[in-house]
């Protein structure tokens, strides 16, 4: 049985291969095929015979191996098939050189995930995409966690496979310009993990995990870029408060009503000190400023010392540098407006957002919230039922219902 560092192993090489054969061979979708292959093959293997010394190298050697005799079998049932031509393939392979095993020396994580997130592929099959290319994850598991069924996903990862074919393995010209797509694809799946937007479970903490850990990826690549480093540190300012957002039967617990002892605590520090030195180099984006509103809230020791104002003044910079028409970001900040003004007051921003969320079950639980806080229990009971009829989410449906409940 694998160990858990060597799992982790695995998982971070897994990118690193797929990139070596892709630059290689071409042929992306036989290339992360031999990539699954070479992995299940160490999993085998490595548990009684050890870690290899270079664990990349050999599994770049038996990947290449796999892939080689998968071109050299397609190549000969082509000549089978059109004896009587000269057949010259498109994308030409070429078999390694004797020995080689030795690891790229250049990091092609960045390129993989912009190929990963390549423009014609919608969302979903650039998330399905990542995690199975990038983040090493099998079919089987992209389908748990997205809670459908494995040859649906199979088919969604087969076709975005099939619409990156051919496409030219490196970085493109206007990479940075199409960065933020990338980070987007890491901050979906961040999301879809820490509150799952369907199925039994509120969180996902694996595909949690797997955004930190491919975010670090790129901001390894990428130290100097703000909005990488802002990415990250709101990542792990959100996520500390992981063990706290559940109660022990596993219902969720609202920000304010958590017990901020279970916060963590390291993951905080390096969240704030990332925020921190990333704000004054500028330009400022939306990440930086969602971390460091995260970090305000992390700071309070009490939900009642929270800094509101503060916070207020972070969304109204938040508002006017998000895409138009984000109207979270306008959700978050009408309760920023309702804890500093008053619930009046957050209410009156709610209603402006109505055409853009009218029928999303947050508007309706934030509605709830301040109309509950504004002491209209009727219409705040009203609210919550309306949100808790619109969630997928079966623990955030249980929580709406209970507070609709004590409201008579």
């Amino acid at each position: 049985m694998l160990t858990p560092e060597t799992e982790d192993l695995l998982r971070r090489n897994a990118p690193q291969v797929l990139g070596a054969l892709v630059r290689r061979y071409g042929h992306f979708d036989a290339a992360e095929d031999a990539v699954q292959e070479a992995l299940l093959a160490a999993a085998r293997q490595w548990p009684e015979a050890g870690v290899p010394g270079n664990p990349r190298g050999w599994l770049i050697k038996v990947a290449s191996r796999r892939l080689v005799d998968t071109l050299r079998s397609d190549d000969a049932r082509r000549r089978r098939e059109e004896a009587d031509a000269a057949l010259t393939p498109r994308d030409a392979f070429t078999a390694p050189p004797p020995g080689e095993s030795r690891a790229p020396s250049e990091d092609d994580t960045l390129t993989l995930l912009y190929l990963c997130c390549h423009p014609e592929l919608t969302p979903a099959a650039q998330i399905a995409l990542t995690l199975r290319a990038v983040g090493g994850l099998t079919t089987a598991e992209i389908a748990r966690a997205f809670l459908v069924p494995e040859p649906t996903m199979a088919q969604r990862v087969s076709r975005a496979k099939q619409k990156v074919r051919g496409v030219r393995f490196s970085l493109p010209g206007d990479w940075r310009e199409r960065l933020p797509a990338v980070l987007q694809v890491l901050y979906l799946i961040f999301n879809e993990g820490y509150t799952a937007s369907s199925g039994p479970r509120l969180q996902r903490a694996d595909l949690a995990r797997e955004a930190i850990r491919l975010t670090r990826a790129v901001r390894a690549l990428l130290p100097d870029d703000s909005e990488v480093a802002g990415l990250l540190a709101l990542m792990l300012l959100t996520d500390a408060r992981r063990a706290a957002r559940t109660d022990a039967a596993g219902e969720l617990v609202r920000l304010d009503e958590q017990d901020r002892s279970l916060w963590d605590r390291e993951a905080i520090a390096e969240g704030v000190a990332l925020v921190a030195a990333a704000l004054p180099r500028g330009p400022v984006g939306p990440y930086q400023l969602q971390a460091a509103i995260a970090a305000l809230h992390d700071e309070a020791s009490r939900a009642e010392d929270t800094d509101w104002p503060q916070i207020l003044a972070l969304y109204d910079l938040l508002v006017r540098v998000v895409p138009e028409g984000d109207a979270m970001a306008a959700l978050g900040r009408a309760v920023a407006v309702a804890m500093v003004h008053g619930p009046e007051a957050g209410l009156a921003e709610t209603d402006k957002l109505t055409e853009a969320l009218g029928g999303h079950h947050r508007l309706a639980a934030v509605r709830g919230h301040l109309l509950e806080l504004a002491g209209d229990r009727d219409a705040a009971r009203a609210a919550y039922q309306a949100a808790a009829s619109g969630t997928l989410s079966r623990p955030e449906k249980r929580y709406l219902g209970v507070r609709a409940a004590r409201l008579g």
